[in-house]
């Protein structure tokens, strides 16, 4: 039986990922936890998420279904943040001889909801159609989520990835997390690139350990359960009441689209594009960097590089006119928000300065306004300015926003494989 869980924590507390790991360890009673559970990030643009926007689903072995169903339902009636407005849970069931069966119209399901915008009676119409056992809190918006993750279950063939997630005591939830960051640091440098986002070199963060009141301590995510466990047995912390660790979606770009024209773009959707640079970047109240582009039709729009993204808004700076990129990010208000580009082609950029003599090597000086330029040591005479090329700064390739603010289902470019970077030329991974 797979059992599915979404929207049960809040802003100010509890995480699904929490409830998971609890569930699958006082289901044991009932039967026999198999494989890793997963942990899926869904659409980022979503403004009903609570946090993360993230899913959770295990797989049981039991011959007391019933019982695990009940005991499911109490316990995430008895934990969710039912008390917060923007809480509403779902848990959805895949009993073991139905899996077969719904196996693909639910891994539909599950791209849909991480690139597209779902409405709940999507899931409610589906889970009847499909007669799944369920239950909806509220106005049961989780149900999306959890019928997401069965089917992402039921279809994992999908790119991912794994996390590691080290829950605190409960008598310590609220108060200041006690992780010494320097063991982060240590931890970070033994296994990176095997594991990433643990530590932002650049902008001097520990990146790993969340600021909410959720049970979580710290979360390590890399390429296998090897190095994220590696890293997290090196991090010396407060107590950690318990551990699972998740397969999952997240550094897998799995929400991107590609199309080719902007015509194509709608709000609330995740894209890859390649366009051409329209006009010079220029830095708004609050530190945003904003500039638009235009693809191969005409047609343009906004792309930004917000204030959480540091340092790399240094690089969108350098950006000219007649520069081809390709872009990936999440659209809102038609501006897009920059996650990672490649650079294909950059325009040159030039000066006028004064010509240089043939004679001796130096610049001329001006003979007056309308006159030219002429060497006063060898006499030597232009008509027009010589102009040299100026070094952008930048080079073509692939970068990145920084770890600090990588949303979770981004690819960092340290995942680029050796096809890619082939394909791609450079690859400048922030670190």
């Amino acid at each position: 039986m797979i059992i599915s869980i979404d929207d049960t924590d809040s802003r100010e507390g509890m995480c699904t990922t929490y409830l998971c790991a609890i569930l699958m360890d006082e289901l044991k009673e009932y039967g026999t936890i198999r494989g890793n559970p997963i942990l899926i990030r869904l659409n980022p643009t979503i403004p009903y998420k609570t946090r993360g926007n993230a899913s959770t689903a295990f797989e049981i072995t039991t011959s007391e279904p019933e019982k695990v169903m009940e005991h499911v339902i109490s316990r995430v009636n008895e934990l969710s943040e039912l008390q917060s407005e923007m809480t509403n849970p779902g848990v959805v069931f895949i009993p073991e001889d139905r899996s077969e069966k719904v196996k693909e119209e639910l891994g539909e399901f599950f791209l849909k909801a991480v690139r597209e915008v779902l409405q709940i009676d999507d899931a409610k119409n589906l889970i009847a159609s499909l007669d799944l056992p369920s239950r909806g809190w509220k106005n049961g918006r989780g149900l999306i989520g959890a019928l997401a993750a069965c089917g992402a279950m039921l279809n994992p063939g999908w790119d991912h990835t794994y996390e590691y997630l080290a829950y605190r005591e409960k008598d310590a939830w609220g108060t200041k997390r006690q992780v010494d960051e320097e063991s982060v640091k240590e931890a970070d440098l033994a296994t990176y690139p095997n594991t990433w986002d643990t530590v932002d070199i650049a902008n001097n963060a520990v990146v790993c350990i969340p600021h909410a009141g959720d049970p979580v301590l710290f979360g390590v995510r890399g390429n296998g359960i090897e190095p994220v466990t590696i890293t997290s047995r090196m991090i010396i912390s407060e107590p950690v009441e318990r551990y699972a660790i998740y397969r999952t979606d997240q550094g897998t770009d799995l929400h991107l689209i590609p199309v080719e024209r902007i015509a194509d773009i709608k709000d609330m959707h995740s894209y890859t594009i390649e366009a051409t640079v329209e006009t010079r970047p220029k830095t708004i109240r609050g530190g945003h960097t904003i500039f638009s582009v235009r693809d191969d039709e005409g047609d343009e729009m906004d792309c930004a590089a917000y204030e959480p993204t540091k340092n790399f808004r240094e690089l969108v700076r350098k950006f000219l006119p007649g520069d081809r990129i390709v872009f990936s990010g999440s659209v809102k208000n038609n501006t897009l928000n920059i996650e990672k580009l490649n650079i294909i082609s950059l325009v040159q950029e030039q000066e006028s300065v004064n010509p240089t003599c043939s004679e001796c090597g130096k610049r001329m000086k001006s003979a007056g306004k309308g006159q030219g330029y002429r060497c006063k040591k060898c006499g030597t005479k232009a008509d027009i300015p010589e102009l040299v090329e100026i070094k952008r700064g930048i080079d073509i390739g692939m970068y990145e926003v920084p770890p600090c603010a990588r949303r979770h289902l981004a690819k960092p470019l340290v995942r680029c494989q050796e096809k890619e970077i082939e394909k791609d030329g450079k690859v400048f991974p922030s670190r």
